[in-house]
């Protein structure tokens, strides 16, 4: 397995690449999306793990380009801020997974060799809370506008800092 990892975390990068090294992978660490797309050029990664949030840019356009550069390759977006749009887009752009962290370095891996989706995963019978269901429509939003704060803000009817401040939590829990 030749994985790229692509986190702007530095810590959790090192972290994660020592846990795939002992796991057998041949390991590359880019924390931007530049980065990334210059070391998947001379690596040609087999799979990837890439971060939703990288300065600058989307981790969704990285994940663009290495689906667009290696169609078969297998990757998997981790974030820590899930939600349902950009879990959409992900795979739609060709993400095999998309985790939510923190995630192990067993979890990623059985991701990023899992080649079929699970049925098997449960339902939840409740619905969205509204703080969720307004997170989930920032994020869609946000996914629209490729990133753009000032013009999602726009879009929403909402001043830009009130935006970044409700950007700057965690998302609510979708129970």
């Amino acid at each position: 397995m030749k994985l790229l990892i692509v986190e702007d975390d530095i810590d959790f990068a090192e972290t994660l690449a020592r846990a795939m090294k002992k796991r057998g992978a041949s390991v590359e660490l880019a924390h931007n999306a530049a980065g990334a797309l210059a070391i998947a050029e001379h690596f040609a990664p087999s799979h990837a793990i890439v971060d939703l949030k990288l300065p600058g840019e989307s981790g969704l356009k990285v994940v663009a380009a290495l689906t667009e550069r290696w169609p078969g390759i297998a990757i998997v977006v981790l974030t820590g801020f899930a939600s349902i749009a950009t879990a959409v887009e992900a795979v739609r752009l060709g993400a095999r997974h998309y985790l939510a962290k923190p995630a192990n370095a067993d979890e990623i891996l059985a991701a990023l060799q899992r080649d079929q989706p699970d049925a098997a995963l449960e339902v939840s019978s409740e619905p969205l809370t509204v703080a969720r269901l307004e997170w989930e429509h920032i994020q869609k939003v946000l996914g629209e506008h490729d990133g753009n704060i000032s013009a999602t803000a726009r879009a929403l009817k909402m001043h830009r800092r009130t935006l970044q401040r409700k950007l700057d939590k965690h998302p609510p829990k979708p129970e």
